[in-house]
């Protein structure tokens, strides 16, 4: 809340304003110009947040550092974009190969440096399983999987940045019922990070995140989940990234096999409004499952543990 005032005046004096898709909902046109970029103000928010409380902790060093990897990631993104106007950013391949080592990274270091090992714990049965070698593509799958569904989410005002808060204060009481000290304290930051954004996100938006903030967020979950060996418990508690990434894929199957789209729009957040829904009214159905599939991970967890 106090980066914003300083850096949102900057965006705009620089024209790092948004590109808004021609083929989008039209009410959306009114966006064009908006600042854009300002997912780096989790940066230094996240960074002083966590390290200023809990700066002698590994662990906090490596949740902190994935998520401005991913972040810088996307920054190169949106400055290509927006300041070399080049509409398709960093090519695809140069993004990916980018998540490929940063994701490989906190694999080897979780495994090598902060004991998490290879084994990964089935919710409801309790049991691990190890998966030894396989560990390493597997946390390349679900670290790219939900950096991109989280990019894929933020398509509406205080959309994104309102449900990783929701995701960020499951994390927040699962590191505090585990008394994992670190964790307990990033997420907190998280949340507060989502928390400051929103005061100038929410509709009427001010800022955008951009790629710059929604790779970090993605790249913050991603990471909560590989240390806390929650995994599968990811696609529940962070239950709409995984819905909204879905509805594109089936989108584009359905569209290559048939010719026929499933939805309106996708991502799933687009079609409601084609349906007549309030951009408003869409965020805050959106954040309600959000919260309610936080509480539903955090019960499953409980009860695996119980």
């Amino acid at each position: 809340m106090i980066i914003g005032p300083f850096l949102i005046p900057a965006l705009r004096r620089f024209k790092f304003g948004q590109s808004v898709r021609d083929d989008g909902p039209k009410r959306h046109l009114e966006k064009q110009g908006t600042p854009t970029m300002g997912g780096v103000m989790f940066f230094l928010s996240l960074t002083l947040g966590t390290l200023f409380v809990a700066r002698e902790s590994m662990l906090t060093y490596v949740l902190v550092l994935f998520t401005l990897g991913y972040g810088l990631i996307g920054f190169i993104d949106d400055y290509i974009k927006v300041v070399k106007k080049r509409s398709l950013g960093l090519k695809a391949r140069d993004k990916l190969l980018g998540q490929l080592i940063l994701s490989g990274l906190l694999a080897w270091v979780a495994v090598n440096y902060l004991g998490r090992g290879t084994d990964l714990i089935i919710p409801f049965w309790g049991n691990n399983i190890n998966l030894g070698w396989a560990y390493l593509p597997f946390v390349i799958l679900v670290a790219i999987g939900t950096t991109n569904a989280v990019n894929l989410t933020d398509g509406l005002d205080g959309l994104a940045a309102g449900i990783t808060l929701f995701v960020g204060l499951g994390y927040v009481l699962l590191g505090y019922t585990e008394q994992f000290f670190s964790i307990t304290i990033f997420s907190s930051a998280l949340v507060g990070s989502c928390l400051g954004f929103l005061f100038f996100n929410v509709h009427p938006a001010r800022v955008f995140m951009g790629d710059t903030g929604s790779l970090a967020l993605g790249g913050a979950i991603a990471a909560l989940a590989v240390v806390t060996k929650t995994e599968l418990l990811l696609p529940i508690i962070g239950g709409i990234y995984v819905i909204e990434a879905l509805s594109v894929i089936i989108q584009v199957i359905s569209f290559k096999l048939t010719g026929e789209r499933v939805f309106l729009m996708s991502p799933l957040h687009h079609h409601f409004e084609l349906k007549g829904w309030s951009e408003q009214r869409v965020v805050f159905t959106f954040w309600t499952a959000a919260a309610g599939l936080v509480v539903l991970g955090l019960m499953i967890h409980n009860y695996t543990f119980s």
